[in-house]
């Protein structure tokens, strides 16, 4: 099972930026697609964007596009959320995803807050 670890959230002011990382505890397989999906408050779970591992193909929801990009480093076995242009509708818990399917639900990490003030 691996073992994902966030870190980067806080408190923005909207029109701010923060970037996310996610670095897993051991190597990951050349197959393996990285993501982040976020929960707000009385909200159900969203996709935010998904990267594969080999091809390095990106895929975003439409509510991101265009202000977040998802990167990988494979060397260090971390993945990371660029957000520019923050909304305070951008505040949720953020979650780090990982796993052979698109979208990637099969590890989850703990979750980093983000916080988006008007």
């Amino acid at each position: 099972q691996v073992q994902l670890v966030e870190s980067g959230g806080g408190l923005v002011q909207a029109g701010g930026s923060l970037r996310l990382s996610c670095t897993a505890d051991r190597r990951t397989y050349s197959s393996y697609i990285w993501g982040w999906f976020r929960q707000a408050p009385g909200k159900e779970r969203e996709f935010v964007a998904a990267i594969r591992q080999n091809s390095g193909n990106r895929y975003y929801a439409d509510s991101v596009k265009g202000r977040f990009t998802i990167s990988r480093n494979s060397a260090e076995n971390t993945v990371y959320l660029e957000m520019n242009n923050l909304k305070p509708e951008d505040t949720a818990v953020y979650y780090c995803t990982g796993g052979n399917n698109y979208p990637p639900e099969k590890h989850w990490g703990q979750g980093t807050q983000v916080t988006v003030s008007s």
